[in-house]
């Protein structure tokens, strides 16, 4: 069999039903896509984290794009990404669905994302604060180059990681 193609196994599903006066549970059986060499993705919970994985690709787009943005408008490539609506709609996302992620491999993803952002922002204001005083402009153009190579590395790193279904070490 090729290495792309997927496979269809019989999977026993439950479902919680409620009534007006009761519940219950039924138990059925499905058929579930599975990739050849991949596992389910399923968190410790038991519970799917597809989801979470479409989560995931959005942030890193979402981010993606705020780099660019940065790169050919007139803000510069960490301001852009702090500053940007798409980043801040992605670190809310990440915070918003990160319990779904929770006990899987993607959780380590949702925290990647996280600490990019506040470490970029702590940044740039530790850049801003050097930035006021005359002495401290070189060091401050200094951090904003090495965040701004920092931060394309981390979203350049976790994209290809998550594309390869791999954890992120935090």
């Amino acid at each position: 069999m090729p290495a792309s193609s997927c496979m269809y196994r019989p999977a026993l599903t439950t479902a919680a039903i409620a009534g007006d006066n009761d519940a219950r549970v039924v138990i059925y059986w499905t058929f579930q896509r599975s990739l050849p060499g991949k596992s389910r993705m399923v968190n410790s919970e038991g519970t799917h984290t597809e989801s979470a994985l479409t989560i995931a690709h959005v942030v890193y787009g979402l981010h993606t794009f705020a780099i660019v943005v940065g790169i050919v408008g007139s803000a510069s490539v960490v301001g852009s990404f702090v500053g940007s609506v798409p980043s801040i709609i992605a670190v809310i996302l990440n915070y918003v669905k990160r319990g779904e992620a929770r006990g899987s491999w993607l959780d380590s993803h949702y925290r990647w994302q996280i600490r990019t952002f506040w470490f970029t922002l702590l940044w740039v204001l530790v850049a801003l604060v050097l930035f006021v005083t005359v002495i401290g402009i070189p060091v401050a153009v200094g951090i904003l180059i090495a965040v701004t190579l920092w931060l394309i590395y981390r979203i350049v790193r976790g994209w290809l990681r998550l594309r390869d279904a791999q954890p992120m070490y935090v």
